[in-house]
């Protein structure tokens, strides 16, 4: 028996574990006391880490369609299936005739950080499809219209705050998003044991809602109503004070003009909520030493996503909190290229590009997902035909999986790198999996840039690669290669894998070449004026990827390397979140720009809301997190099923008495997009007029092999959503407080 360090892959906490081994087979996980990050913290999912990595149903070798049936196929078949049939269709109908959907698991992998924007220069499409207007692009639009960097996220300095308020957020279940807190239960009692304050919003009363001092349970969707109702009282109240972010910030004046109609008398009534407590909320966050205002999924993934957004950095930079200790501040991680002078930028455009049916705009190079569906569906020149998923379910994910499961099986081509064959691959014409994650080193280029303490750690693989698997790095690599026509040389025939004809090296090396040509050019980067190729040679890794990852380091802010980092297996302690705003600020002006003209243009969609009461009896539908689920990925691991992990309709008594609903007994949902039926539970977690099923299930269709998920397959809550429902301005889905009607299930009649 051995043990191995791991940072776990499975939620944004990035907690460290320490695995036990026998031989190749982890055997147990438990929290790594050491680890400078999370110190031991580790929740169910962590624990089950063997059971994930284990999972009999994990794909082991690539699958090949032939005749209509997916079979066992070669790693060399595989690629050269992909080469032989990509670029055909790309040189007969276009780049744009492919598109490229990216899927949560990506920015848990090193793969999925590094690799898919090459791929995208590979290929030169423009048809981008991520997760991300499903949950955090309104987040994003935001920062990048105030701060000009849509990757700029603000995020709690949960260790020194004195007054934390969340929206829409349920961090004890979701451990944390856009916020990489390990342990956020133990911080947020460390809140309360230090005399702080903890508000929470959200129409259900979650874990996170049960700890604190005031819980506000507004009618869902209403998030943005209520944020401008506290902006609207600062300014009433003369308790607007940005402190230093004044001579910092442009368009104080145009936003308290903005906000002039939204009283807590006239939002109230649309909100569900007493005027007086609105009032009550903005004065207490405005006394408070320091405060942070921290919104998540339920103010993201709602008809005015991205005006709550801003109107939760609006609040941090009118409290004078924004970049400071105990407010809200900017990461600094070891992987960011290193800090440009303060001054004016290149600001961050909307709308560069339209989708080909519904001129939906582009959004940080990106198309909604839910619009994927259409593209592929609706004839014409630049009609989708070819695919590529890495690590995505949108058939579950998005809006009309139904529709969307029709579209997927009309293409001419669709490659997915994915371990398992779920209700998108299943679609497949190549099946590429990659190894469980006890086989692949780790290094979180994302989830550090979220993080509320500066850090850095690196684990390697904990156990060898099996033979027949290949790295997912490699996988990534030899992908780009098959659908590329760079045409890089390959050095003996021995290293092409047929017709892509490089080894996956010479990707890697591309990368490098080109970060270094650019970084040796700016005065500001630690590479400047250096030779290329000293440069390059000087790097470490046993890898590419390594190599790369080693690059970053010696270009970030800290100047460190991958071998330091190696020699700290329990990863170096950077320090608390320091104030850095004018590292950050990207804008044109050069300025906090508090009033983006788009945020104006949409202002008036927010106007209308005021008058929008709902009809006595209407249902509202918001999802929910599950401590032991992440999405749709983690429902095949027998440890994190069962118990309160399950696919059941909440709806409050008062409802269900009107409804006639029995607790245990089945319900019809229906939505614009279908109906299901769910089993009712019966609780006052909701508030009444609303009802709340998770997301991620349905796992029902034939042609995958999920065992355990399959055997509890539950509904596809995004079934009832025919796609049309989107934020404006991020092109998010809006999978939160949309009407529904629920009704009993009539018994079948007696024969």
């Amino acid at each position: 028996m051995s043990t191995a360090p791991r940072i776990c892959p499975l939620c944004e906490a990035t907690c460290g574990l320490v695995l036990t081994l026998d031989g190749s087979r982890v055997t147990g996980a438990r929290g790594d006391r050491d680890d400078v990050f999370s110190r031991g913290f580790v929740c169910p999912k962590g624990a089950a880490f063997p059971q994930v990595d284990a999972d009999p149903d994990r794909l082991r070798t690539p699958l090949v369609r032939e005749d209509g049936r997916l079979r066992e196929a070669s790693w060399e078949e595989a690629f050269d299936t992909i080469a032989a049939r990509i670029r055909p269709l790309i040189e007969d109908h276009g780049p744009d005739a492919l598109g490229i959907v990216l899927g949560n698991p990506n920015v848990h992998t090193m793969a999925g950080a590094l690799y898919p924007p090459l791929l995208l220069r590979a290929t030169g499409t423009s048809n981008l499809f991520t997760a991300s207007t499903l949950d955090q692009m309104p987040k994003h639009v935001s920062s990048g219209l105030l701060f000009g960097d849509p990757f700029a996220v603000p995020v709690p300095d949960l260790d020194r705050t004195d007054h934390l308020l969340v929206i829409g957020a349920n961090p004890l279940d979701s451990n944390g998003s856009l916020c990489t807190a390990p342990d956020f239960p133990g911080r947020l009692a460390a809140l309360r044991r230090r005399g702080g304050t903890l508000t929470v919003v959200d129409p259900r009363r979650t874990r996170t809602a049960r700890l604190a001092d005031r819980h506000l349970a507004p009618r869902p969707g209403t998030d943005a109503l209520l944020l401008a109702a506290l902006v609207h009282t600062l300014f009433a109240e003369d308790l607007a004070d940005p402190g230093p972010l004044a001579d910092r910030t442009e368009g104080v004046d145009r936003v308290r003009d903005a906000v002039r109609e939204f009283t807590p008398e006239a939002v109230a009534p649309v909100c569900e909520l007493d005027a007086g407590t609105i009032r009550a909320v903005a004065r207490e966050l405005a006394a408070a030493p320091t405060a942070a205002v921290y919104g998540r999924m339920g103010s993201s993934t709602v008809s005015h996503g991205t005006l709550a957004n801003w109107l939760v950095d609006v609040l941090n930079v009118l409290t004078g909190n924004l970049d400071r200790p105990g407010g809200v501040l900017f990461p600094r991680s070891a992987t960011a290229p290193a800090p440009r002078p303060a001054g004016p930028g290149r600001g961050f455009l909307l709308g560069r590009r339209r989708s080909r049916v519904s001129g939906h705009p582009e959004v940080k190079g990106e198309f909604p997902l839910a619009a994927l569906a259409e593209e592929i569906d609706t004839p014409g020149e630049g009609r989708v035909r070819a695919l590529i998923t890495i690590a995505a379910n949108p058939v579950l994910s998005a809006p009309d999986g139904l529709r969307l499961d029709a579209a997927l099986a009309s293409l001419d081509l669709m490659v997915c790198v994915d371990p398992y064959l779920n209700e998108t691959t299943r679609h497949a014409d190549v099946l590429l999996p990659p190894p469980p994650p006890s086989q692949s080193a780790h290094f979180d280029f994302a989830f550090n840039g979220f993080a509320v303490r500066d850090q850095v750690r690196h684990t390697p693989a904990a156990v060898p690669l099996e033979a027949g698997r290949m790295d997912e790095c490699e996988i990534h690599a030899r992908l780009i290669l098959a659908v590329s026509d760079w045409g890089l040389p390959c050095s003996s025939e021995a290293e092409s894998s047929g017709k892509h004809g490089a080894p996956p090296s010479a990707v890697d090396d591309l990368a490098v070449d080109a970060t270094l040509a650019k970084a040796v050019t700016q005065p500001h980067s630690p590479a400047y004026g250096a030779d290329p190729k000293e440069f390059a040679a000087g790097l470490t890794g046993a890898n590419g990827a390594e190599r790369r990852l080693d690059l970053m380091l010696r270009l970030g802010p800290y100047g460190l390397t991958l071998d330091e980092l190696k020699a700290h297996p329990h990863g170096i302690d950077l320090g608390p979140l320091k104030p850095r705003l004018d590292e950050v600020l990207n804008t044109r002006s050069g300025r906090i720009e508090l009033l983006p003209d788009p945020i104006a243009a949409d202002l008036p969609r927010l106007r209308a809301a005021l008058t929008a009461v709902p009809e006595p009896g209407t249902l509202q539908l918001v999802g929910r997190r599950h401590l032991r689920s992440n999405n749709s990925w983690l429902h095949n691991t027998p440890a994190l099923t069962g118990g309160s992990n399950r696919c059941t309709l909440q709806v409050h008594p008062e409802d269900a008495e009107r409804l006639r609903l029995a607790d245990g007994g089945p319900a019809r949902i229906t939505g614009a997009g279908g109906e299901l039926t769910a089993e009712v539970e019966v609780t006052d977690a909701v508030r009444p007029g609303v009802v709340s099923l998770p997301h991620g299930w349905g796992h029902d269709r034939p042609g995958t092999r999920m065992s355990v998920a399959s055997a509890r397959p539950g509904v596809n809550v995004n079934q009832l959503l025919d796609g049309s429902l989107l934020d404006p301005l991020s092109g998010t889905a809006v999978l939160n407080g949309f009407p529904v009607e629920v009704a009993p299930l009539a018994p079948a009649p007696l024969l």
